[in-house]
């Protein structure tokens, strides 16, 4: 029970600050990225017009996996799901005309996630910003890619390897910068249950922060500046426990398992969106209401930033006026509703306080389990968290299928013919631009320097040396994402799965 406790102290169950919205609103991101990275500097010019305080990047799945827009595999991929991004001079025109000082920015990349950060950083040093003032996240989460998502290159450990030296160069020439941002969103929208979307998170969080102490790094030297990144799914009270549950139970771990001793290392603070997964193509406009009681759940639990689907997201892209409703729905929530007024409104609520106990129980003993068995990375090569959010999608579209979990519009309250909803349509010239564009970088950088960082680079993958040097050098000189990640490809290989 959290009866006795206060906002902004030790565990935080109600909040890591303790005046919560009072001093300060939660940050308002809108994902966004598309086509080529023209179209999505319009778009974000256009969302900070409208009221946006942060910037989140979404990459197509070439820039994810690691490979250029003119890979045989990219064919029919570019700028789909995100925006290409395959050089600096990419990410140059990504952010034309914004001032990365004052903005921050999410960036949601994984395995790729190091060149992105390096692309960023130059393109900051380019409009001469103070480096040590930039803000802001890069997700850099691998280990739940094995498990739900999908777009890890390496294998685990040499994964693990770039993920700390992210956090070990991050920590000394980016002091406002988040090196990761561990995800329980897309283990949520693989199908885990609110309680494993929790202790799956930690025990991913337990595993990054061992392997930053096995590199030498100190826990207070890096836990300050760990974020992290949750779902807000349909079942409004137990979303706001969860969110509860995770600030408390991590507080604990951090303090009493790793003997961190900065109350800053004993926050988890987290952006949230809403939930993707639950957004139908069916009456496309019930959406609206799903996504206000998601983020109103989000908001009651205490998130430092959000971001809000779009009604039209199971059909297509955001259309910009989707993406403007649904920025709208966190400013009416922000300065409406009064929800902003109270610190954990809700907390003492016998329901949420036994809810929130209940979540933590259940996500301690998850950690608890990974650890008997080694650890996340041994846990994954038994594949105990795969099949335990296979196991629970089936019974959740089991319950779907049966009728016994209603899906307005989908399985009760159906319309027969439901008229067109005017969705997002991406210009299917983009693919060839974006290989040309690309092309017209190697033309112009200066190969025999490319070739030469590219060297170094590989050699410091076969050694122990920090990554993020040779990754900077490199990107500086127009080496691209598939370039690069084809040396380290060399080196530490390809993940396949087993069994």
């Amino acid at each position: 029970m959290s009866g006795g406790e206060r906002p902004g102290k030790y565990p935080f169950t109600r909040g890591i600050h303790p005046e919560m919205y009072r001093s300060r609103l939660w940050t308002m991101r809108q994902y966004a990225g598309f086509g080529t990275a023209e179209e999505s500097n319009r778009r974000y010019k256009y969302l900070l017009s409208q009221g946006i305080t942060g910037l989140s990047v979404a990459f197509d799945l070439p820039t994810q996996m690691g490979m250029d827009s003119d890979h045989p595999l990219a064919a029919g991929e570019v700028g789909r799901v995100g925006v290409s991004i395959c050089s600096l001079a990419d990410m140059e025109t990504l952010f034309e005309g914004i001032r990365l000082e004052d903005v921050t920015t999410s960036m949601t990349i994984n395995s790729t996630a190091a060149i992105l950060l390096a692309f960023y950083v130059l393109v900051a040093k380019k409009q001469q910003a103070d480096i040590a003032k930039i803000s802001g996240t890069i997700q850099n989460d691998i280990l739940k890619e094995y498990m739900a998502r999908g777009t890890q290159i390496y294998p685990p450990r040499p994964a693990m390897r770039i993920v700390t030296d992210v956090f070990a160069w991050a920590s000394r020439e980016l002091p406002g910068w988040n090196p990761i941002s561990i995800s329980g969103y897309h283990i949520r929208e693989a199908g885990s249950t609110a309680s494993q979307e929790v202790g799956f998170t930690l025990a991913n969080a337990i595993a990054y922060i061992e392997a930053a102490q096995a590199a030498g790094l100190a826990v207070d030297s890096f836990a300050p500046r760990l974020s992290f990144f949750f779902n807000a799914h349909n079942d409004f009270l137990e979303e706001i426990a969860k969110f509860r549950a995770a600030r408390r139970l991590y507080a604990r771990i951090m303090r009493e398992r790793f003997g961190a001793q900065d109350p800053k290392s004993w926050m988890l603070r987290f952006h949230t969106q809403t939930s993707g997964a639950s957004l139908t193509a069916q009456q496309p406009d019930n959406n609206l209401i799903r996504v206000t009681v998601q983020a109103l759940a989000a908001v009651l639990g205490g998130t430092q930033s959000l971001h809000t689907n779009s009604r039209d997201e199971a059909l297509a892209l955001p259309t910009e006026e989707s993406a403007r409703l649904a920025l709208r729905t966190q400013q009416i929530l922000a300065h409406e509703t009064g929800v902003t007024s109270v610190a954990d409104p809700l907390g003492g609520s016998a329901f949420i306080e036994e809810q929130t106990g209940r979540i933590e129980r259940d996500a301690a003993e998850i950690v608890q389990r990974i650890d008997e068995m080694g650890g996340m990375l041994a846990a994954l090569e038994l594949r105990f968290p795969q099949r335990e959010i296979e196991n629970s999608a089936y019974c959740h579209q089991r319950q779907i299928e049966s009728g016994e979990r209603v899906i307005v519009g989908v399985n009760r309250f159906q319309i027969k013919e439901e008229t067109g909803f005017p969705a997002f349509r991406l210009d299917p010239t983009i693919e060839a631009a974006q290989v040309e564009r690309l092309r017209g970088v190697r033309s112009r950088r200066d190969e025999e320097s490319v070739r030469a960082a590219l060297d170094r680079l590989e050699r410091a993958a076969r050694g122990s040396e920090n990554l993020m040097p040779p990754i900077l050098e490199a990107a500086r000189g127009h080496a691209t994402v598939g370039e690069i990640s084809d040396r380290l490809r060399a080196v530490f290989g390809e993940y396949r799965e087993s069994g």
